[in-house]
C-alpha cells in the first residue's frame, strides 16, 4: 500500500481555501483587539485632557510662584468615578507636590522629547499595582526657564477602557462564530457546483463503451478542462490508430500465414508418405523453402505492425549521414546479389545529412534493395544512389529488371500487391513498409519506369538537415565580434 494517501480534488481545493481563513482569523482577532483599545482610549483620553485643563485653570503664577485654589467640591467632582480610581498632582519646580496624590510615577525621558507649555500629553504608567493612563501639561510664564515650569498631572486606572475594548471585540468576534461556519457551507456548496462539470466528464468516460474511441465533445466543457479533454482525445486518437494497426496485423497475419502453413502441411504429409529418397529430399527442400518464406513474411508483418503502431516512429529523430547508412546496408546485401549473379553498386554525391531514425531508414533501404534484386534477372544491375541536392537528400534504387507500368506504380505500395506473383517470391509487404517509413519522415516514396528503357527506379526524397543557428549577438557587442574574428593581415 502506498504511504501517501490519495486526496480528492474537492478536498484539496477546500483545504487551500479554508486553511488561509483559519490562519487569518487569529490575526483578525489581534488586530480587532488593537483597534478596539484605540477606539476605547479616545473618549477617555479626551476626558483626561479636560480634567488636566480644569486643574490647570485653578493654578495661578504670582511672581513666578504657583498658587492653587482648588475647592473641596472640585476635588470631589474630579474623583467622582464609580469604576476607576482618579489621581492628580501639582508639582512645583523643586519636585514638591503642591496638591494631590504623592508618589505618582515620574515622567520617563522617552515620554517627552521637547514639551511645550500649555500642550497636553498622554502616557502610560503603573501605580499601586494597576495600569494607569496619565494626562499631563506644563504651566509656565513667557520666557520662564524649563526648571521653573509647573507640572500638572491627572491619571486614572484603565478598567472602563478595558471593559469598552472587550465589548467592541466581543461585538466583532461573536458574529464571526456564525459567519465562518456559514462561509464554509457556502464554499462547500460553491465547490460542489463548480466541480459538477468535472463529475459529468468523469461519468461520461465511465459510461463509455470500451470499444468507443471517438473523441469527447468539448461543447459543454469549461475552458479550464478543455486542455485536459483535448489531451485525452489525442490519446484516444493514438489508441485508435494502434488498435486499427493491431486489427490489420491480425487480419493480415491470418490471411497471409494460412497459405504457407497449408503448403508446409501438404509437403510434410507428402514427405511422410514418400519412400523414394530423392523425392523425400525434394519434399524436405520444399519444406525448408516454405519455412524461409514464412519466416520472412512473419518478419515483414512484425516490422509493418511496429511501424504503423508508432512504437518505432515515436523514437527520437537524430542527425545522421544517409549516404553512410545506405552504404552499410548495400555491403550487407552484396553476397545476396552475387549469389543471384547481379551487379549491386553504390553511388553518393553532395551533402547527405538528414534527421531521422536510423533503424527505420535501414529497414527502408533494405526493402528497396530486396525488391530490386527480386525483380532483376541474373546478369542484371542494381544501383543505389544518395544525392545531396539542397534542400533535399534523394535516395534512389535503380534496376534493369522486369520493370513496371505507370498504372502499377501507385498500386505497388499497397499491402500484399505484387506485380508478378507467378515468377517471383514475395509477400507484397516490402514497398508498403517503405511507404510507411517514408511517411514518418515527412516524405513519400515513388516507383516509376526506368528512363533508360528497362527496369524501374525507386525514389525517396528527404529534407536535408540544417544545423541550429548560433545565438544572435547584440548589435553593439563589438568586443565579442572582435574577439571571434582573426586579426587583420593573418
Amino acid at each position: 500500500m502506498s504511504s501517501e494517501t490519495e486526496r480528492s480534488l474537492f478536498g484539496e481545493i477546500l483545504d487551500w481555501m479554508l486553511a488561509p481563513l483559519l490562519f487569518v482569523w487569529p490575526l483578525s482577532i489581534a488586530f480587532t483587539h488593537y483597534f478596539a483599545n484605540n477606539v476605547a482610549n479616545y473618549p477617555y483620553d479626551q476626558a483626561l485632557r479636560e480634567h488636566v485643563a480644569a486643574v490647570a485653570r485653578q493654578v495661578k503664577l504670582v511672581n513666578g510662584k504657583p498658587v492653587l485654589s482648588l475647592p473641596a467640591s472640585a476635588r470631589a467632582l474630579l474623583r467622582a468615578d464609580e469604576t476607576d480610581s482618579v489621581y492628580f498632582q501639582v508639582v512645583t519646580p523643586g519636585g514638591r507636590v503642591l496638591a494631590g496624590d504623592k508618589g505618582l510615577p515620574p515622567i520617563e525621558a522617552v515620554d517627552e522629547l521637547d514639551p511645550v507649555p500649555g500642550e497636553t500629553y498622554l502616557r502610560n504608567a503603573e501605580y499601586r499595582g494597576q495600569d494607569l493612563r496619565i494626562a499631563y501639561t506644563y504651566l509656565a510664564e513667557p520666557r520662564m526657564p524649563r526648571e521653573q515650569w509647573i507640572l500638572i498631572e491627572v491619571g486614572e486606572t484603565t478598567e472602563k477602557r478595558t471593559q469598552l475594548a472587550n465589548k467592541i471585540v466581543a461585538s466583532v468576534i461573536l458574529p464571526q462564530f456564525v459567519i465562518i461556519p456559514l462561509a464554509v457551507l457556502l464554499v462547500w456548496f460553491g465547490l460542489s457546483r463548480g466541480l459538477r462539470p468535472l463529475t459529468r466528464l468523469r461519468q461520461t468516460i465511465e459510461t463509455r463503451d470500451p470499444e468507443d474511441l471517438s473523441p469527447i465533445a468539448t461543447r459543454r466543457v469549461p475552458e479550464e478542462l478543455e486542455p485536459l479533454v483535448e489531451a485525452f482525445n489525442e490519446m484516444l486518437e493514438r489508441m485508435k490508430k494502434s488498435v486499427e494497426a493491431q486489427r490489420r496485423f491480425v487480419a493480415d497475419a491470418a490471411h497471409q500465414m494460412r497459405t504457407p502453413l497449408t503448403g508446409l502441411k501438404t509437403q510434410a504429409q507428402f514427405a511422410i508418405r514418400e519412400t523414394d529418397p530423392d523425392a523425400l529430399r525434394h519434399a524436405l527442400r520444399q519444406i525448408a523453402m516454405g519455412v524461409d518464406r514464412a519466416g520472412r513474411l512473419v518478419n515483414q508483418l512484425l516490422t509493418l505492425a511496429r511501424t504503423e503502431g508508432g512504437e518505432l516512429a515515436q523514437q527520437r529523430h537524430e542527425p545522421l549521414d544517409l549516404a553512410a547508412l545506405v552504404r552499410e546496408v548495400v555491403e550487407d546485401w552484396v553476397v545476396v546479389a552475387l549469389d543471384k549473379g547481379i551487379d549491386l553498386g553504390y553511388e553518393s554525391e553532395g551533402e547527405t545529412m538528414i534527421s531521422g531514425n536510423s533503424f527505420l531508414l535501414c529497414e527502408l533501404a533494405k526493402n528497396l534493395i530486396d525488391n530490386a534484386i527480386r525483380y532483376t534477372p541474373t546478369g542484371g544491375h542494381v544501383t543505389c544512389r544518395v544525392l545531396g541536392v539542397p534542400p533535399t537528400v534523394l535516395l534512389e534504387v535503380e534496376d534493369d529488371g522486369v520493370g513496371i507500368s505507370e498504372e502499377q506504380a501507385e498500386l505497388v505500395f499497397e499491402r500484399f500487391y505484387r506485380v508478378d506473383d507467378a515468377s517471383t517470391e514475395g509477400s507484397g509487404l516490402g514497398l508498403a513498409i517503405v511507404q510507411e517509413i517514408a511517411n514518418q519522415h515527412d516524405s513519400r516514396a515513388s516507383l516509376s519506369p526506368n528512363p533508360r528503357g528497362r527496369g524501374a527506379i525507386a525514389r525517396v526524397p528527404f529534407r536535408a538537415w540544417q544545423p541550429p543557428l548560433p545565438p544572435q549577438l547584440p548589435p553593439d557587442d563589438f568586443s565579442e565580434l572582435y574577439r571571434q574574428s582573426p586579426p587583420i593581415g593573418t
